[in-house]
């Protein structure tokens, strides 16, 4: 069967992305009639993600023949990331409190004991699914996935050449991790839609969220201004710079750590660090906070989170154009088993959420921060307020930090534990 897409250049994708954000933002516009009542039921970020997964799984595009996600994740997002970080009051990002960080490592121990868990419990049911020795061993391939869901590509990679999984059975695992990582990030974004009546469910205080996002808010209107061509040459300028910056830098700080042996050996627990998209965002998030003290700041009256918010709703439909509804039925064994893990992250999440009374902000962006990574974290930060972008990449740097040494555990309770 032929598989490749009715459309298979850049440049058409692209514009097809486009059309569906504008049909999006055009309909969800309309204050009255159906769409008024659609979008009171499904949100309108969810509705972004959701379009390209359904061009994908009809056929019309495919990620696996366009450049699209690859030129939004390594240009747009790190120009969003700067732009969005321009107005950034570091103080009140602080002031948020532990929260955040409690619900990210909530979701780091969710993932390291959900992999065990659900082997135990699928293993009562069909054993063979999570059974296999030597190289075959399926808890080799979930490795991967606890890498991915703890950090990133870096991290799953890293596992990968650690545990040595069958190669031939590895493109299972992958599609494993994109459709169930994929249908979470459908949930969560149908979450934010609703985040009110969730935060009123968990009882949560979001007081120091809206504080810091009215105290963006009233600065953006002290500096207010009708932009000018200057002002967005300007604004386009600075967000680009930055990016070739953070490009140049990425690659040099990769390539001087890879000539270090605790680095370049891919079994190493530090192999990771080699990454350049990790030092790619991580410079360019630098840099729009170092700005944040100049007096770039002013051009957040221009609207340059506004920019920034257009190249984060290019990469969120890119990043639904992943999604292939189709493939959720391939392979249900071990899909069975990526669904319970997640939900056992997910459960526990609300769990703890509703202890500590933590706003779904944090829930939603301590989750990405894991199972995404860099790549998704400030885009769900952001589906909240273009101001919380910083704090999605903040705990996505964290995640890096400790992602192969807590899927190197995960790994081994998976092994224990395994038939």
């Amino acid at each position: 069967m032929d598989s490749t897409p009715l459309f298979t250049n850049d440049t058409i994708v692209f514009g097809l992305l486009m059309l569906a954000l504008a049909f999006v933002f055009h309909t969800s516009s309309k204050k009255t009639g159906f769409w008024s009542k659609f979008y009171k039921v499904i949100p309108a970020l969810l509705m972004c993600y959701m379009i390209p997964a359904i061009l994908n799984s009809v056929g019309l595009i495919s990620p696996e023949v366009t450049k699209t996600y690859s030129i939004a994740k390594n240009y747009l997002l790190p120009a969003a990331l700067v732009l969005m970080t321009l107005s950034l009051d570091l103080k009140s990002v602080f002031n948020l409190g532990p929260k955040a960080l409690i619900m990210f490592f909530t979701g780091t121990v969710g993932i390291v004991i959900g992999g065990p868990l659900a082997i135990l419990l699928i293993s009562m049911i069909s054993p063979e699914t999570v059974g296999g020795a030597g190289p075959d061993a399926v808890w080799r391939g979930l490795s991967t996935l606890a890498g991915s869901w703890i950090g990133g590509g870096a991290n799953q990679t890293a596992m990968f050449e650690i545990f040595k999984y069958n190669p031939s059975k590895y493109g299972a695992m992958v599609l494993v991790d994109i459709v169930v990582a994929n249908i979470w990030m459908a949930f969560l974004l149908y979450g934010i839609g609703k985040k009110e009546k969730i935060d009123k469910w968990l009882k949560a205080d979001n007081s120091a969220i809206e504080r810091l996002k009215e105290k963006v808010v009233n600065y953006e209107k002290s500096v207010a201004k009708t932009p000018n061509l200057t002002d967005y040459m300007i604004m386009f300028g600075i967000a680009f710079t930055a990016v070739g910056i953070a490009h140049f830098g990425s690659g040099k700080i990769s390539n001087l750590l890879s000539s270090f042996e605790m680095f370049s050996d891919k079994t190493s627990a530090l192999a990771s660090f080699t990454s350049t998209f990790f030092w790619m965002i991580t410079i360019a998030t630098v840099i729009g906070i170092i700005l944040s003290f100049t007096k770039a700041k002013k051009y957040e009256g221009a609207g340059a989170s506004k920019l920034g918010s257009v190249f984060i709703y290019i990469l969120v439909a890119t990043i639904g154009m992943k999604m292939d509804l189709g493939s959720i039925l391939e392979n249900p064994g071990l899909m069975a088993v990526g669904l319970l893990w997640m939900a056992i992250h997910v459960a526990l999440l609300f769990l703890v959420a509703k202890i500590i009374k933590a706003p779904y902000f944090f829930l939603a962006v301590g989750s990405k921060a894991n199972v995404g990574g860099a790549a998704s974290a400030p885009v769900v930060a952001a589906a909240f307020h273009p101001s919380l972008a910083t704090v999605g990449v903040l705990l996505a740097v964290v995640g890096y930090v400790i992602g192969t040494f807590s899927a190197l555990f995960c790994a081994n309770l998976m092994e224990i534990v395994s038939p």
